[in-house]
């Protein structure tokens, strides 16, 4: 035998090991159902008697309206700005049967300085605050916090959470052309971290227009948005790193769900064997995902074939997504035949009560959040002895 054609033969036989190393330690999982009717009769009593918790509600703060007015517009993303007042807004969730609403205000497709983006920040957070104490226990907020400049963003982030209380911050998908896992927002995500904080992930609308594709950047671009900042976070190593973080990515995910067994196949790839160490699906299985504009069949579908029940919570979108809509969505939740009835009745309460405990009815029963535990000792061992056959197989393939 030639000595290149053994080398090469080796190097094969290395790769399909490396690749079947990579492939077992992410086993097909089967999705446990909740079968205790106990259980279920407990959930579902829990909402008709304390009603429904939306995390996905967005509010629109004086300070909001003055910047658009600054640049002439009453748009965000293509969408005209709702007509809102906090008298409307608690009339809204009465009208569309919700008890509670995590809500964030939110700037997708809009630049703005760095001045600028700190004082709203402040502003809106303020207000929020000022809101959820004249209404307890109906409203919280997701602050927002001025991104893409990181040490700013660092300082409302701990103003926000140690001094205004809030529920967790609201983050853009991307920010001025940057995801979350970028380098530059990591003493961000080490604060965030160091509180066990909870980050909901809002889609942004870079534009379509370079690409020739004119469509409404709500309707293609932010389910996009989120698909990239979701696999972005994975594949940086963010999630491995900032274990303690809970992540809410808005919209089901985007397509995330739906490609989630070929972007595990980057568990074969040697750039990601440092970063996505635990594989690519166990990281993506960590994400909550709110039901909001994706409660068609198809979607749940999916998400019934990935995810834990009680990864899912229920949002709306409301003011851009109108109350009707809303409604509709807790009608076809509940009727839906994927979900078992206490099923339907944790995304739309207890889920979401496992993360905001503070907002239980003093009888209310609470489960306990699972503990995402960083890469093993022995798993981290293998893979730095196997780094350099890993290596070796990628330049003989090449």
């Amino acid at each position: 035998m030639k000595r290149r054609t053994f080398v090469v033969g080796a190097g094969a036989l290395i790769g399909a090991g490396v690749l079947a190393s990579n492939m077992k330690s992410e086993p097909e999982k089967n999705i446990v159902r909740n079968l205790d009717p106990d259980a279920d009769a407990a959930a579902i009593a829990a909402v008709e008697q304390s009603g429904v918790i939306d995390v996905h509600r967005h509010i629109v703060p004086p300070a909001m309206r003055d910047l658009l007015a600054r640049r002439n517009t009453r748009s965000l993303a293509g969408l005209e700005l709702p007509d809102w007042s906090p008298e409307s807004f608690i009339a809204s969730l009465q009208a569309d049967g919700v008890q509670t609403a995590i809500t964030s205000a939110v700037l997708p497709g809009i630049q703005v300085g760095e001045a600028e983006l700190t004082a709203f920040s402040r502003s809106s957070n303020e207000f929020s605050r000022e809101l959820a104490e004249r209404h307890k226990g109906r409203m919280g907020f997701f602050a927002h916090l001025p991104l893409p400049y990181t040490e700013r963003a660092c300082a409302e982030a701990i103003h926000a959470l140690d001094t205004l209380q809030a529920d967790g911050v609201v983050l853009m998908a991307s920010n001025d052309g940057k995801f979350l896992g970028d380098p530059l927002f990591a003493e961000l995500m080490h604060e965030l971290n160091e509180r066990s904080a909870i980050v909901f992930v809002h889609p942004n609308v870079p534009a379509t227009d370079p690409l020739g594709l004119s469509t409404p950047l709500s309707v293609v671009e932010y389910p996009c948005d989120i698909t990239r900042a979701g696999l972005n976070l994975i594949l940086t190593g963010t999630m491995e790193r900032f274990h303690k973080i809970r992540w809410i990515l808005a919209h089901a995910g985007g397509f995330l769900p739906y490609v989630a067994w070929r972007v595990s196949l980057a568990n074969t790839m040697i750039e990601y064997g440092d970063t996505a160490t635990q594989g690519v699906l166990t990281y993506l299985r960590r994400f909550y995902l709110d039901t909001a504009i994706s409660l068609s069949r198809p979607s749940m579908a999916t998400l019934r074939e990935l995810v834990e029940p009680d990864r899912l919570l229920f949002g709306t979108d409301v003011p851009f997504a109108s109350g009707q809509h809303a409604q509709q969505q807790i009608k076809e939740l509940v009727a839906s035949d994927f979900w078992s009835a206490g099923e339907a009745a944790r995304v739309e309460r207890g889920n979401a009560l496992s993360l905001f405990p503070d907002y239980k009815q003093p009888d209310e029963a609470v489960a306990a959040l699972p503990s995402f535990e960083q890469e093993s000792f022995l798993n981290g061992t293998k893979r730095q002895v196997l780094s350099p056959l890993r290596s070796l197989a990628q330049k003989l393939r090449e």
